[in-house]
């Protein structure tokens, strides 16, 4: 066809679907690993935030109890409700893995949407396992197709992604034929959405993006089962998803289904030990170095950064608001507090992204000295780095660099440093050390599973 944007004959869309029919993501060596360590975080990062207000608000919220497991909760819900309150508490936090070539949390979405599809649908391990690793893969794939242009344009990808990865998965995991999937896609470019204005004043719609994708991706499926069509140029279409979301038609689809199948990224996704925005890690980690030296930040007179031109309208700007954030959660997309709170606490963890710690004068006071220049030749989206450029009173410069995010691709966390981040989340959620264990226990054997069910550990 002579027109690159006219209607092709096999969609990217139809060509995804066939993808995922012929998809044997069991087969790759770490698929069993990657999704046993992505379902630990995730469990415990709900459970952890169980009694934060958000979730309470998003639970008192819905109408329908099911079958479906709530993290932390005694009450069961219908399966797009348990989607929804087990994304939106995974995410509350920050603390959920991230794919950094995105970025985008991959997890927080897909096993929310694959846990209660499988308790819905007598789901077998393996299947919940394939639906795992397929889902995740499609929602990390998407982010090839234009780089940073879904941020820039005002909207999360974790959101807009999401659902198409929800869709992917759940679609996997219940045997959907190409055409069921195709409609399914279709559909889930209605269904998608998500705005990036919490940043103005740290309200909560981050916190409900992966929740929703989950949800919507289940509503999806379904109704593809039932026979509800959806355009198969969804992706690529005049009217698509890019065009819409990203204000492109020129996507590079050839990236996202390069190797699709055989190649698989999604064991490549990072796992966070810190409680915040993941660029922001980097920097804490350079903070962190500058605390080992012992000195007195009094003493500091002014702290420069290189930074990312990509993350600036996130993380860095406007800059008065980032040196003195009105409460944890806005904290958590901030560099400049970021950088203050390691130095001063020599951490990042849940409770330094406590609304009183927030306000401590003197966080406020260091943060308030944390500058950036634009690093043009900085790799994001592809690589998260951090500089810290401390000058003190005296003159003297103490200056620190890291070309990685500690827990990605580069440095990836042990499974011993998951495991004690599990167990600390859920000691945070007041689980006992007796039900924290049983929970890790079972969470090791449910690939193995005749059956998901995972309602003895709703309390």
């Amino acid at each position: 066809m002579s027109d690159k944007h006219s209607v092709p004959e096999v969609s990217i869309s139809q060509r995804l679907a066939q993808g995922i029919v012929d998809a044997r993501p069991e087969q790759s060596p770490e698929a069993r690993s990657t999704g046993r360590r992505m379902l630990m975080d995730i469990a415990g990062i709900a459970v952890a935030a169980r009694a934060q207000p958000y979730v309470r608000a998003a639970l008192d919220a819905l109408d329908q109890d099911g079958p479906c497991t709530v993290f932390g909760h005694t009450r069961r819900l219908g399966a797009e409700g348990a989607a929804f309150v087990n994304g939106t508490a995974a995410h509350g936090e920050d603390f959920d893995d991230t794919y950094e070539g995105g970025p985008v949390h991959a997890g927080v979405v897909i096993v929310p949407a694959l846990l209660a599809a499988a308790e819905r649908h007598g789901m077998r391990g393996s299947d919940f396992l394939r639906g795992v690793a397929v889902g995740a893969e499609v929602m990390c794939r998407l982010c090839a197709v234009a780089p940073t242009k879904v941020h820039k344009a005002g909207f999360h990808p974790t959101a807009v992604f999401g659902v198409f990865g929800a869709v992917a998965g759940i679609g996997a995991a219940l045997r959907l034929t190409e055409q069921q999937l195709t409609d399914a896609f279709g559909i889930a470019g209605s269904l998608s959405s998500g705005i990036i204005e919490y940043l103005a004043d740290g309200s909560w719609t981050k916190r409900l993006h992966p929740g929703w994708a989950a949800q919507s991706g289940y509503r999806a499926v379904r109704l593809a089962l039932g026979g509800f069509k959806g355009p198969r140029t969804v992706f690529e279409g005049s009217h698509g998803v890019f065009h819409g979301f990203a204000n492109t038609l020129d996507g590079n689809f050839d990236a996202m289904l390069d190797g699709f199948g055989q190649k698989w990224i999604w064991p490549t996704i990072a796992f966070k030990p810190y409680a915040c925005g993941t660029m922001c890690h980097p920097y804490i980690d350079c903070a962190r170095e500058f605390g080992k030296l012992g000195l007195d930040p009094a003493t500091i007179a002014s702290i420069e950064c290189e930074a990312a031109e990509g993350v600036l309208h996130r993380l860095w700007e406007p800059l008065d608001l980032k040196q003195a954030p009105p409460n944890g959660y806005a904290a958590k997309f901030s560099v400049p507090y970021a950088i203050a709170v390691a130095i001063l606490r020599g951490d990042a963890g849940l409770g330094e992204y406590d609304d009183e710690i927030v306000k401590e004068p003197s966080i406020i006071g260091l943060a308030r000295k944390v500058t950036y220049v634009v690093d043009p030749d900085n790799p994001y989206p592809k690589q998260f780095t951090g500089h810290v450029k401390v000058t003190l009173t005296d003159g003297k410069i103490h200056e620190f660099r890291q070309g990685y995010f500690k827990g990605g691709v580069d440095h990836p966390l042990s499974d011993d440093d998951l495991t004690r981040k599990f167990h600390a989340n859920c000691a945070y959620g007041g689980l006992t050390a007796t039900d924290s264990a049983a929970l890790l226990a079972h969470i090791d054997k449910v690939f193995d599973s005749e059956k998901v069910d995972f309602s003895a550990f709703a309390r």
